[in-house]
């Protein structure tokens, strides 16, 4: 039987790996494209402005707030979503980290063979 072995890697490590698997979908980065250039957004205006069904948004949406990313709050009958500025923040810190360390390296210079 194969199981994930999550607990050998950092929570760092970790919380990196579930944002980019989120981000890795076009229809998600559009959402929080969308989100950023706006304050709030109800649920119904995103799949206005994405080429998705309702059902398909929602289904981003929980995924996307089921992770923390955006914040969704009921208003009657409506849901009204935003970012979650703080730990957007936090994750930037940690992608910015995680590419200066990784590229900080000079293993393999670009002239190498193996590149």
């Amino acid at each position: 039987m194969t199981y994930a072995k999550t607990s050998a890697f950092t929570e760092e490590q970790q919380q990196l790996a579930r944002v980019a698997k989120a981000l890795a979908h076009p229809a998600r980065v559009a959402i929080i494209q969308l989100l950023a250039s706006k304050t709030t957004c109800i649920s119904g205006d995103i799949a206005a402005e994405l080429p998705l069904s309702r059902t398909t948004v929602s289904q981003h949406l929980q995924e996307l707030k089921a992770l923390g990313l955006i914040k969704g709050e009921i208003d009657g009958l409506t849901v009204c979503y935003c970012l979650n500025t703080s730990l957007l923040q936090k994750v930037q810190q940690q992608f910015t980290a995680f590419f200066q360390e990784a590229s900080a390296s000079s293993v393999c210079a670009s002239d190498d063979s193996c590149c």
